[in-house]
């Protein structure tokens, strides 16, 4: 992730801001907020100025995924292109379900906020939205969960664990 990290920081960084660039790259699938501190981290960005803008970046996109992506993904699957990439997220997304659909609220907390591969918000959108959670408790579901990725990642980040050690 770091070289990632790295090339969308060298690559936007000529056009916009340091912090322009970890807001952009806490929008982006995989990336996300997760990505987002640690190119803040990278860029010398003081922890209290990177905080708001990932959680930012990170939850801008988790309403339009919930509102809109099952409608998007039936348009899709009309076209026999897409078809087979859209019912293989889909499958992904639901094999990645069964604990969400446990424990809702905390299931959908817990699969965003703890930074582990095919994780985090947008993934987490795109399962309560086939899983059909109610919006609101999606979406706080998911604020929570994008705050204990947000203490996570800036302890991992910022290296605030010799600290609290």
């Amino acid at each position: 992730m770091d070289s990632i990290v790295q090339w969308f920081a060298s690559s936007l960084g000529q056009y916009v801001s340091r912090e322009m660039v970890v807001f952009i790259i806490s929008m982006i699938p995989i990336l996300e907020l997760r990505g987002g501190l640690l190119a803040a981290s990278l860029l010398q960005i003081p922890i209290t100025t990177a905080i708001p803008i990932c959680i930012a970046g990170n939850i801008i996109p988790i309403p339009f995924i919930l509102l809109f992506i099952n409608k998007f993904f039936q348009w899709l699957k009309m076209i026999n292109l897409f078809r087979p990439l859209i019912e293989t997220l889909e499958q992904r997304a639901m094999k990645k379900s069964d604990n969400v659909a446990k424990g809702e609220f905390w299931g959908l907390a817990l699969f965003v906020g703890i930074p582990l591969p095919g994780t985090g918000a947008w993934t987490g959108s795109l399962v309560a939205a086939l899983l059909e959670i109610k919006f609101k408790k999606a979406i706080l579901s998911i604020c929570v969960g994008i705050i204990i990725a947000t203490i996570i990642m800036s302890v991992i980040s910022y290296g605030l664990l010799g600290i609290i050690l």
